[in-house]
């Protein structure tokens, strides 16, 4: 009986597994810009629980399509506010889009959008030249950042990614 009441209470004592703290990366545009050229600099934020928070620098869309309509494909604006689940993390290997960078993780939106074949990945042309920027799934700006971010994502079990305005 003093078994049954002890698990009762450690039962209560415990929060519910939906009210734990789970990691979560956010997407939030700055007011920053990439001096040559002129790309907004989006946070990449991942928060983890008990640790501090880890901040990329990302660039999301094209320079100049940062007002075109989110939704639509082919739109090259940055992408669309909502919930995303995190897929797969993939190398690229050498015979994968050079404009890709090394390693590439997919996100499937949660909500409805004429958006497809989304991802986080290394944008290597970020503010050097004309390819600057994303045909619209997030471009991190530095590859350091982006070995960090996977096996970050990888480790945590991070399955969220929430973009904002």
């Amino acid at each position: 009986m003093l078994l049954a009441a002890s698990a009762v209470q450690v039962g209560l004592a415990s929060p519910p597994a939906e009210l734990q703290p789970i990691p979560l990366l956010t997407l939030a545009r700055t007011t920053r810009r990439l001096p040559r050229t002129g790309d907004p600099i989006w946070d990449l934020r991942l928060q983890i629980p008990g640790e501090p928070d880890r901040h990329f620098d990302a660039v999301s869309g094209r320079a100049d399509r940062q007002s075109a309509n989110r939704d639509r494909m082919g739109s090259e604006a940055p992408l669309p506010v909502g919930r995303y689940r995190i897929g797969a993390i993939e190398p690229l290997g050498r015979q994968g889009p050079r404009e890709l960078g090394p390693i590439w993780i997919g996100i499937e939106p949660e909500f409805t959008t004429g958006r497809r074949v989304l991802g986080i990945h290394l944008d290597p042309s970020a503010g050097r030249n004309w390819n600057s920027g994303t045909a619209g799934c997030i471009g991190l700006i530095r590859s350091n950042d982006m070995h960090a971010l996977a096996d970050l994502v990888r480790r945590s079990g991070t399955n969220t990614l929430v973009v904002a305005q």
